[in-house]
């Protein structure tokens, strides 16, 4: 049965149903029995909005075929200037950059794949650039481990079938706040991540700092740790405060 009810949508039946269909999306990439499974919906009507949905360009589709949610809804936040992540991320990251001296970047979960959606380049020298809007592996690298690690066990599970990682890194990750990838994603490239998290709790995005091994050294959680956890957890506020 449909989980959806007059009492408490908003009385246009099939909005309701496409914003539950939304919302179930945004836990992560869901085949359609996890749509049914995690809605509610009757499974023609999951599809069926799912489809429409996708048309529209608010739902898209993985590699797998799994949906996930689409470009449109970044192009509407972007074009209403609500996204109050994106909006705190430039100063933070310009000043995490100025503090290590290192690349930073921020990144978000779609689908298989992390976006970088942010960036704060390091002027002069050595770095590792990584242009706005790249795509990069969720199966490497210390800004996958952060995205992945706080994910229910079934999709974490899922996750790690590949991975560069292991389960006992991402327990590791989870108990001490952080992350760190040495040559994991690119050769002799380091890097350090930590979580930043919604006014709900659930990690959103992964804030990391990366660089050359000969200047990140093989322990760069060692020397950034500290500082990526400050940035990250001052970001978590902002968006608190502006949740709130």
């Amino acid at each position: 049965m449909d989980n959806t009810s007059e009492e408490n949508g908003s009385g246009v039946g099939v909005l309701d149903k496409a914003a539950v269909v939304l919302g179930a999306l945004e836990a992560g990439p869901a085949t359609l029995a996890q749509l049914v499974q995690s809605t509610g919906l009757a499974r023609p009507t999951a599809h069926r909005l799912a489809v429409a949905l996708e048309f529209h360009h608010l739902v898209s589709r993985d590699m797998q075929g799994r949906f996930i949610l689409g470009p449109r809804l970044g192009e509407l936040a972007a074009a209403a200037g609500e996204d109050r992540l994106l909006a705190a991320a430039g100063p933070v990251l310009a000043a995490l950059r100025d503090h290590t001296s290192e690349s930073a970047q921020l990144y978000r979960r779609q689908g298989d794949h992390r976006i970088c959606v942010a960036a704060a380049e390091r002027p002069i020298g050595l770095r590792d650039s990584v242009p706005l809007g790249s795509a990069l592996t969720m199966k490497a690298g210390s800004a996958a481990q952060i995205l992945l690690a706080w994910e229910e066990p079934d999709r974490l599970h899922r996750g790690l079938l590949g991975a560069r990682f292991t389960a006992t890194q991402l327990s590791a990750v989870r108990r001490r706040g952080w992350a760190q990838s040495i040559g994991e994603r690119e050769p002799g490239v380091g890097s350090v991540s930590a979580p930043v998290r919604g006014p709900n709790g659930r990690v959103v995005a992964a804030l990391s700092i990366s660089g050359p091994i000969e200047r990140i050294t093989r322990q760069p959680g060692r020397l950034h740790a500290a500082s990526v956890m400050s940035s990250a957890n001052h970001l978590t506020e902002l968006l608190r405060r502006a949740g709130s």
